[in-house]
């Protein structure tokens, strides 16, 4: 199937002047092709407190940079021998700089790289496993922004709920496995669907127990009661008071590393609509404080514009989806790029759209509940956070009937669907997962003293960037110095 959309009218099959009953959402000007203004005439914040999207601020704290009191931990994953050597030679070299690939060798020994470039010498090489490039691209590997180990490839999301807690961790390790073997070595969590499995498997991949990317843990997703998607993976709270208590619990008993807000609906619902908000400011605002007073970070599923801008006024770190944004709140979105990412789940709209017919979810019936709608306003939006500089990161809600574990794609679709150049797209994969891990001169780059997290991929993604969707396409993975896949003929000593 096309990954490009059918016939359109700049950009969009639906008329976007006009909108459903009951939308909040007024088309912003990349939607209109309108020339972009900065609009935004608000002076106060949820709280009536002075509000300045050019220089936000929240109770003393700068909205431009990251809250100085998070402080993400940082995990080391056992390295059994220190003194292995492993070379790859005569290899084409993406190193995530925005240099473009190069020939050279690359020299690892215990969990680092130590060379790069350079010819190896007999004395560098001799005891090394040597891998030889034959046309193959070296990079970093992958990064998902938003990624649910406890998401076991089910028909709805009622049904994420059903399987026992035992079975659900069996599973949960097998993703940790299948995000590793298709070249994912970092994975921001952005949710279990039970208390502490999310750790648990951070906490294993740690320990050298089973294989897996280097993981940031997140605990059920926090909602009220009436604002919840899924009841039965999600941690209830009603007030600014309970929010803090149940985030204390995620943090001090769970011991998680990232909290999620569950900020907006979702259109596969019926009864949550996308534009739907479900938090109050004052929830959203206590939630943010006592999470960095506590030293983690908050992401938030967010497709409202009011959930956007309340992410943006009280500090959310990490946006979901982020579809339905209007140019005040994009403005202010601008202004704190340095400090937030976003991972929209492109292929979750995507797919649900065009996939999820042969499990019981027509095309008819997604477009009917807004799933077009929503998908071609998503693109436009993203585009433009595109070319105003705004990060954008691969990630999303893999492990649905539709979406399942194994068919991570968004490399893909953010060239062909966002108009993103494929060096962009890896730098986004890359060296961006480094950042968004808190660990940039350690992840996401083929450079001396990183972490070895390589992949060794059949072809050059910079010109066919689908190949990445593939993991018959990557012949070696290698994860913290250790050669997790390698093909039969390769591999020499």
């Amino acid at each position: 199937m096309s990954l490009v959309s059918t016939t359109q009218h700049n950009g969009f099959t639906f008329d976007p002047s006009t909108a459903p009953e009951n939308s909040k959402f007024k088309p912003p000007s990349w939607v209109k092709c309108d020339p972009v203004t900065l609009i935004d005439p608000r002076t106060t914040n949820g709280f009536g407190d002075p509000w300045d999207w050019r220089k936000p601020t929240f109770r003393g704290i700068d909205l431009t940079r990251t809250d100085p009191r998070v402080k993400v931990k940082h995990y080391e994953i056992v390295c059994p021998n220190p003194d292995n050597k492993i070379a790859v030679v005569d290899v084409n070299i993406l190193d995530s700089t925005g240099r473009q690939p190069y020939r050279g060798d690359v020299l690892i020994k215990g969990k680092h790289i130590v060379s790069v470039g350079k010819k190896l010498s007999q004395e560098d090489l001799t005891g090394a496993r040597i891998f030889e490039g034959k046309g193959r691209t070296l990079m970093s590997g992958m990064v998902d922004a938003h990624a649910h180990f406890t998401w076991t490839n089910a028909s709805s999301l009622d049904a994420l709920d059903v399987m026992e807690t035992e079975e659900h961790t069996l599973f949960s390790a097998r993703s940790a496995r299948t995000f590793l073997d298709c070249g994912y070595t970092q994975c921001f969590g952005a949710a279990s669907a039970k208390e502490r499995i999310d750790v648990a498997i951070r906490d294993a991949i740690n320990n050298g127990d089973i294989p897996g990317p280097r993981l940031l843990a997140n605990g059920k997703e926090i909602a009220p009661r009436n604002g919840a998607l899924v009841p039965g993976i999600t941690a209830f709270a009603d007030s600014p008071e309970e929010t803090r208590k149940v985030i204390r619990e995620h943090v001090e008993k769970t011991k998680v590393d990232n909290i999620k807000l569950s900020m907006s609906g979702e259109e596969i619902t019926e009864r949550l609509r996308a534009e739907d908000t479900t938090f109050d400011d004052e929830s959203v605002a206590a939630a943010v404080e006592e999470a960095h007073s506590l030293g983690v970070r908050v992401c938030a599923h967010a497709r409202s514009d009011e959930s956007i801008m309340q992410c943006l006024q009280y500090g959310v770190d990490v946006i979901y989806h982020a579809s339905f944004i209007s140019d005040a709140t994009m403005d202010a979105l601008e202004v704190q790029k340095n400090r937030v990412y976003v991972a929209p789940a492109i292929n979750w709209l995507y797919a649900t759209l065009n996939d999820a017919a042969a499990f019981g979810f027509p095309r008819t019936k997604a477009e009917t509940v807004g799933y077009k709608r929503e998908l071609e306003v998503a693109i436009a939006g993203l585009k433009e956070m595109y070319r105003r500089g705004i990060k954008i990161l691969p990630g999303g809600d893999y492990g649905f009937a539709w979406t399942p574990h194994g068919t991570y794609r968004d490399p893909e679709l953010f060239v062909k669907l966002l108009g993103m150049s494929p060096m962009d797209v890896i730098l986004a994969a890359t060296a961006l997962g480094g950042e968004l891990m808190a660990r940039p001169n350690e992840l996401g780059k083929v450079q001396p003293g990183y972490f070895a997290d390589l992949i060794l991929v059949r072809g050059n993604p910079l010109e066919h960037i689908d190949i990445l969707s593939n993991q018959e396409n990557i012949d070696v993975i290698i994860m913290n110095g250790r050669v997790h896949k390698s093909a039969p003929e390769d591999g020499r000593i």
